[in-house]
C-alpha cells in the first residue's frame, strides 16, 4: 500500500510538472528532401560544373545559392559557390537526384568571397547539359527571373 501511494505520489508530481513544460515543437519537412520516397525512384549523386559569364558575375564576384526542386536537392556543404570576377568557383555543386536536372535554379547575389551571408537580389534559371552523373551550367545560358521586390 505504501509503495502504490510513493508511485501515485510520483504521478502527481510530474503531471504538475509536465504543465509548466514547453509545448512540443512540430516540425515540418520538405518534400525535396525525400524525392525517392515521394516518387519511389533511385536517388544518385550528380556532380555540376559551372561556366563563368562576365556580364553576370560583375567587378565583385558572383554568389549563388542552389534552390531546391523536383527532381534534386542540394547537398548542404555545397549549395553555396561563388563566381570570381577572372571566373575561378569556389566551391563545388552536389546535387542528389531522382535523374540528372534539365534545368537548375539559383538565388544570386553579386558581392565579393568574404561576404556576409545576406539576403540575395533574385533567381536564375538555368539549362543544364548532363552526362552520365555530371551536368555543366553555363551562366551565360541562364534567364534572369525577376528580382525579389518584384518577385511574385
Amino acid at each position: 500500500m505504501r509503495l502504490m501511494g510513493m508511485i501515485l505520489g510520483l504521478f502527481v508530481f510530474a503531471m504538475a510538472h509536465a504543465a509548466d513544460a514547453p509545448a512540443p515543437r512540430v516540425s515540418l519537412f520538405s518534400t525535396s528532401t525525400d524525392w525517392a520516397a515521394v516518387t519511389g525512384l533511385s536517388l544518385g549523386q550528380y556532380t555540376g560544373k559551372v561556366i563563368s559569364d562576365k556580364k553576370m558575375v560583375g567587378p565583385k564576384g558572383l554568389i549563388l545559392y542552389y534552390l531546391d526542386g523536383f527532381p534534386c536537392y542540394g547537398e548542404a556543404d555545397s549549395v553555396r559557390l561563388w563566381i570570381s570576377p577572372r571566373g575561378d568557383v569556389d566551391g563545388k555543386l552536389r546535387l542528389v537526384c531522382v535523374h540528372a536536372p534539365n534545368v537548375v535554379r539559383f538565388a544570386w547575389r553579386n558581392a565579393p568571397a568574404d561576404a556576409t551571408e545576406r539576403a540575395t537580389t533574385g533567381m536564375i534559371q538555368c539549362p543544364v547539359t548532363a552526362a552520365r552523373r555530371d551536368f555543366t551550367v553555363d551562366l551565360g545560358q541562364c534567364t534572369r527571373e525577376p528580382d525579389w521586390e518584384t518577385y511574385r
